[in-house]
């Protein structure tokens, strides 16, 4: 079982969603915390996945050493390479955060 932490990019982007989008991400979350490395779609890298729900897209962190989904963002098909880029961008300062937990 994996434990699942978030970012606060991530509940500030789930906190605009409408009820309908938060119960999506939820049951995604619960299927995350059973199965994280097998959830979603690689996006180049084994540990950074995306998972679709509606026109929208769950953006993951796998940190399977240490049994971590790190929840890092939301966005819409349009935003969708910007946030894979700033995740991207972040990869280090996610070590971090998640060293510290």
């Amino acid at each position: 079982m994996f434990r699942l932490f978030t970012t606060k990019e991530f509940d500030n982007d789930f906190l605009k969603l409408d009820n309908s989008d938060k119960k999506r991400i939820e049951k995604i979350m619960h299927k995350l915390k059973k199965k994280g490395e097998v959830v979603g779609k690689p996006l180049g890298r084994k540990y950074f996945r995306e998972k679709k729900f509606g026109n929208k897209r769950l953006y993951f962190l796998i940190y399977k050493t240490q049994l971590i989904v790190l929840a890092v963002g939301i966005s819409n098909k349009k935003m969708q390479q910007n946030t894979i880029n700033k995740i991207l961008l972040e990869l280090n300062n996610y070590e971090e955060y998640i060293k510290k937990l």
